[in-house]
């Protein structure tokens, strides 16, 4: 069982983990560097050990301790019990869903494993927004895909901000980073996925369309900004457009990815 600890200075040196959480740059190299990531909110943190990840520690105020008790009961980690304003003097913001967690990094594994049994899979090509990585792993995990895969330079899904949005689902949907990104898509079709790309291509047809009797699919989604790669959109097996009124050419990615999810889900 956790261990209680009351701690009344925000510049203790047992809440290293949970220090100046609105620093990115600060949080990704603090995390890449100890293995470690940050889960915020009852609910959240809850999942996150649920699904067999670690704890280092909690923090926690007072009142959210009875809701969290059962997940304290059987995690080794310490629990740092603070007042509200300490939590907020410690992480940088407001900490309005009560609880936070830092919590130990598992080793990736590997594209065949992630890969076993799915049929449904969405693979996204250098999101930089960790908003955005954790919609779309919402929007996947809610409408039936089986599994997320990673280029190399998307955004964290396990950073906080993206658990957050993403409500856990990183923690039960099976995700990887991709090996190698230039044949990634190539390989996913040898792999016996068709790879339909979310793109303005001139060649591409209607999301229902693109994906009607496809078995095994790999939904692909690109960047915020210029979107997929011209790699990525020669090499994807198929193209497809969210077809919309004229005037509007495209959607946020999050907002695309529910809309072609559902579209997948239904073929």
């Amino acid at each position: 069982m956790a261990d209680l600890v009351e701690i009344s200075e925000p510049d203790d040196p047992r809440l290293a983990d949970y220090r100046d959480l609105r620093d990115v740059e600060l949080r990704k190299n603090l995390e890449a560097e100890h293995g470690l990531f940050l889960a915020e909110g009852e609910k959240v943190v809850r999942r996150s050990v649920e699904a067999g990840y670690e704890a280092r520690s909690f923090l926690m105020a007072p009142r959210w301790l009875e809701g969290l008790e059962d997940v304290l009961a059987r995690s080794a980690g310490p629990c740092y019990v603070l007042s509200e304003a300490l939590i907020e003097q410690v992480t940088g913001f407001h900490v309005h869903r009560g609880a936070l967690a830092s919590l130990r990094r598992r080793p990736l594994p590997a594209i065949e494993d992630v890969l076993a049994g799915a049929r449904s899979v969405l693979v996204l090509e250098d999101l930089v927004d960790h908003t955005n990585v954790g919609a779309v792993f919402r929007s996947g995990a809610a409408l039936g895909f089986d599994a997320v895969l990673l280029a190399p330079r998307c955004a964290d899904p396990l950073y906080r901000r993206s658990i957050k949005v993403g409500m856990g689902a990183v923690f039960s949907t099976p995700w990887t980073r991709l090996p190698d990104w230039y044949d990634a898509l190539p390989d996913l079709s040898g792999r016996g996925f068709t790879t339909v790309a979310l793109t303005l291509s001139a060649d591409s047809v209607p999301i229902e369309e693109a994906v009607a009797g496809v078995d095994r699919l790999a939904l692909v989604l690109g960047s915020e900004g210029h979107g997929l790669s011209s790699r990525w959109e020669s090499t994807a097996d198929r193209r497809a457009i969210i077809p919309m009124r004229a005037g509007i050419d495209s959607l946020n990615v999050a907002a695309a990815s529910a809309v072609a999810c559902y579209a997948a889900a239904r073929r």
